[in-house]
């Protein structure tokens, strides 16, 4: 009964929001899980006869099934970007969300690494091996240049230019934006695709990407988690980390060494400064040793 009301807010946000794949697919399974809360209750709702009391008992119900607040705030802005869609093509005469509230979340500081813990994790890298060499390119070039995870797999050869020390990636809603490169992961990458890509077979249509896996195809995202959980164990490290922790490593360092905010909101490709602000937050420690460096009170 929502298939068309899918179809055309599936183009709009293709088309007019430009948004990812996976950005995408995400706004759709918000949508389909409201459907599902409809079936199962056995109302019968096209999106024009949804009221907030519909959206509020199907809180509750999300609620009932276990859904963390981060997951319920998920689902809820991908119905607000839903109605409001509705409203532009006139499908509804009301935004049913207007007054949907989202939980309270409790906004924890994800872990980081320090420098020297980056370092422990990248050196138990088997360099012998050929997928050795390109794991070791890909977290120098996760630290170097704090790319998301998507953005890193995506990678093209012909968006490197290396020899100025920059990379041209392609973020969320296909928004490109150039980001400087380190020496070290532009030894590594030089290293892997002059020495160990040049001998992989590869699949029509990965010609231009960087990162291969062994059969010649793109790298997955899952792949990049593993061999990160992988090299985090062996280096005897109890945090919890992925990929986005190198990103987030990345922006800290960068503002605990007195970088600007305006350029690492540049470097990571957030639209808004307020996000960088969440993704670059000082550790309490570092704030007590710049107080007690700095303050008189503390001298």
């Amino acid at each position: 009964m929502w298939e068309p009301y899918k179809k055309g807010f599936k183009a709009y946000l293709q088309l007019e929001k430009s948004l990812s794949k996976n950005s995408v697919d995400a706004y759709l399974h918000d949508i389909e899980k409201l459907n599902a809360y409809f079936e199962q209750a056995g109302i019968k709702r096209v999106p024009k006869e949804v009221v907030l009391k519909d959206l509020e008992v199907f809180l509750k119900w999300i609620t009932e099934l276990g859904m963390m607040p981060g997951s319920q705030a998920r689902i809820i802005s991908g119905l607000k970007s839903f109605f409001k869609y509705c409203l532009l093509e006139q499908i509804t005469s009301t935004d049913p969300t207007a007054l949907l509230e989202a939980p309270k979340l409790k906004r924890s500081l994800p872990d980081i690494l320090s420098f020297e813990e980056i370092e422990r994790i990248i050196n138990e890298i088997d360099l012998s091996t050929p997928e050795g060499g390109r794991n070791k390119a890909i977290l120098e070039t996760l630290y170097s240049c704090g790319l998301r995870v998507t953005e890193l797999v995506n990678l093209r050869i012909s968006c490197l230019h290396l020899d100025v020390g920059f990379v041209r990636v392609i973020g969320k809603g296909d928004k490109e934006r150039l980001v400087p490169i380190g020496s070290d992961a532009i030894k590594y990458i030089n290293i892997y695709k002059n020495d160990i890509r040049v001998h992989i077979s590869i699949q029509p249509g990965n010609e231009d990407v960087l990162f291969l896996n062994r059969r010649g195809s793109k790298l997955s995202r899952v792949m990049v988690f593993l061999v990160i959980k992988q090299m985090t164990k062996k280096a005897g490290i109890t945090k919890t980390i992925s990929p986005h922790t190198f990103r987030h490593s990345f922006a800290t360092h960068l503002v605990e060494g007195g970088a600007d905010l305006r350029a690492v909101q540049e470097m990571l490709g957030h639209e808004s400064i307020t996000t960088t602000e969440i993704y670059t937050h000082l550790d309490r420690k570092y704030l007590r040793d710049t107080l007690a460096k700095f303050h008189p009170a503390f001298q």
